[in-house]
C-alpha cells in the first residue's frame, strides 16, 4: 500500500539536509552554550550561523530580536500575556483585537485573558475566510493594546492583507502581532516590509524539527517575559538552548526560502490538480479563491460525507489528511472555521483539509484523487442526507 502525506499544515517531515546538520550536536558537540569551557563554546559558530539564517529568512535586522522558543504556541502566549502585564494590568489599556479564525493558541489565550477582565474583540470573516480591513479600523479604540491577526490561516490557507492591517493599527498607535506559522517558508515573509511588531513561527511547519520555534520582536522592544530563571537569550527567555534543533531550524528556513518559487509553481500545480479533481465531484465546495491562498492548501466541504469518516477511508488507503487544526483534532465537533465563514452545522462537519509540500509527487496526487473519489462514492451510498448525482455525471458518482 502506498503512503501519501497530505497533512503538512499539521506538521512536516524534517528536511534531510537540516536533519544531517543537527546530528553532531547530540553526541559530539553537546556542551551547554552558556558554559565557559570548550564543550560549550564549540557550539557557538553553529548557533551564530543559525541565528543569522533566521534573521535573513524573515527580513529582520540587528536592531530586532528573534527569540528562540519551544514553538509558536509559546510565542503566541508570550505576546498576549506580555502585553497584558505591560499595558493592561497597568490600567493604560484594556482591549485586544483578533479574529474568529485564529489558531487555538491565540483563541484559547484570548479566552483566558477575557476571564481576567480583558475586552476581546473577534473580527468576523467573509465566505472566503478573510476579514474586511475596515472592520479592524472600526474596532480599534483608545484602549486597544494589541491587534493579533494571523498571516495565513492554518485551515483555509487564506492569506490576510497583513501590511494593510498593520498600517491601520499603527495609525492609531496600536501594536500588531501576527501568527506567521502558516506563511513562513511557503510565501515571501519580510517583517520589515509589512512592519509587524511581533511575529510567531514554528520550525516544524517548514521542514524543521518539532519543539522549536521563535518570536520576532521589532526593535527589541519591551515585552514582559513568559519564562524566568536565567539569562538565556539576553535574559528574555530562560531555558538552556536546544542547539541541535536551533541549527536545524535555521537550515530548514534557509532551504524553504530557496524553494519559495518551487512552492508557487510545482506545489501549486499539484494542489490545483487535486482541487480540480475534487470540484468535479457534485456538491463539493472549496473555501477561498486560489490566488488568495498559500500554494499548498485546500479546505473542501464534501456534502453528505462526514469528515472523520472520510479520514478513516483515506487512512486505510495510506493517505494522511485532516478535518482541520491538529491542535483541536481530539474533538468531534464541527469545524469552527467552516462555521466562521457561514457554513451550516451539517456542512461544517464535512470539512476535509489537504495540505501539500515540496516532497509530494504527481503520482501521489493521482493516487489521492482516486481514493478520495472512491471514499466519496462509498460514504455517500450510506449517507441518509445526500441526494445522489445523476448516473451520467462526469465524476461517475
Amino acid at each position: 500500500m502506498k503512503r501519501v502525506y497530505l497533512d503538512n499544515n499539521a506538521t512536516t517531515m524534517v528536511d534531510p539536509q537540516a536533519y544531517e546538520l543537527m546530528l553532531p550536536y547530540f553526541c559530539e558537540k553537546y556542551g551547554n552554550p552558556n558554559s565557559l569551557h570548550d564543550f560549550g563554546s564549540e557550539t557557538h559558530p553553529a548557533l551564530r550561523k543559525a541565528m543569522d539564517q533566521l534573521y535573513a529568512g524573515i527580513g529582520a535586522d540587528d536592531m530586532d530580536d528573534i527569540i528562540v522558543t519551544s514553538c509558536a504556541t509559546e510565542s503566541n502566549n508570550w505576546v498576549l500575556k506580555g502585553i497584558y502585564f505591560d499595558k493592561i494590568v497597568t490600567g493604560e489599556k484594556d482591549h485586544i483585537i483578533t479574529t474568529s479564525v485564529e489558531h487555538p493558541a491565540i483563541g484559547a489565550t484570548c479566552s483566558f485573558l477575557e476571564n481576567l477582565g480583558v475586552r476581546i474583540t473577534k473580527l468576523d470573516v467573509n465566505s472566503e475566510g478573510l476579514i474586511n480591513p475596515d472592520d479592524l479600523r472600526n474596532a480599534i479604540d483608545d484602549k486597544t493594546a494589541l491587534v493579533s491577526i494571523m498571516w495565513a490561516n492554518n485551515e483555509t490557507g487564506a492569506i490576510f492583507p497583513i501590511k494593510e492591517l498593520v498600517q491601520i493599527a499603527h495609525e492609531r498607535g496600536v501594536l500588531f502581532h501576527t501568527d506567521g506559522v502558516q506563511a513562513v517558508g511557503k510565501i515571501k515573509v519580510d517583517v520589515k516590509d509589512v512592519g509587524v511588531d511581533f511575529m510567531s513561527f514554528s520550525a516544524h511547519k517548514f521542514h524543521g524539527p518539532k519543539g522549536i520555534g521563535g518570536l520576532f520582536i521589532k526593535n527589541s522592544q519591551k515585552l514582559t517575559s513568559l519564562l524566568h530563571g536565567g539569562e538565556h537569550m539576553g535574559g528574555r527567555r530562560s531555558g538552556t538552548l536546544n542547539v541541535p534543533y536551533i541549527v536545524a531550524m535555521g537550515e530548514a528556513l534557509e532551504i524553504a526560502n530557496k524553494f519559495i518559487d518551487f512552492e508557487n509553481i510545482h506545489v501549486k500545480r499539484l494542489r490545483d490538480k487535486l482541487e480540480d479533481a475534487l470540484l468535479e465531484i457534485p456538491d463539493v465546495t472549496v473555501v477561498g479563491k486560489r490566488e488568495h491562498r498559500v500554494p499548498n492548501t485546500i479546505l473542501a466541504s464534501i456534502k453528505g460525507v462526514e469528515g472523520e469518516a472520510m479520514l478513516w477511508d483515506l487512512n486505510k488507503a495510506g493517505i494522511a489528511a485532516s478535518t482541520g487544526s491538529a491542535c483541536a483534532s481530539e474533538t468531534l465537533e464541527s469545524n469552527p472555521i467552516m462555521e466562521a465563514i457561514g457554513a451550516d452545522k451539517e456542512l461544517a462537519h464535512t470539512a476535509l483539509r489537504l495540505s501539500l509540500s515540496r516532497f509530494n509527487t504527481e503520482e501521489e496526487i493521482d493516487y489521492a484523487i482516486e481514493h478520495i473519489k472512491k471514499a466519496t462514492q462509498r460514504l455517500r451510498a450510506i449517507s441518509s442526507t445526500f441526494a445522489y448525482a445523476p448516473q451520467w455525471h462526469k465524476s461517475g458518482l
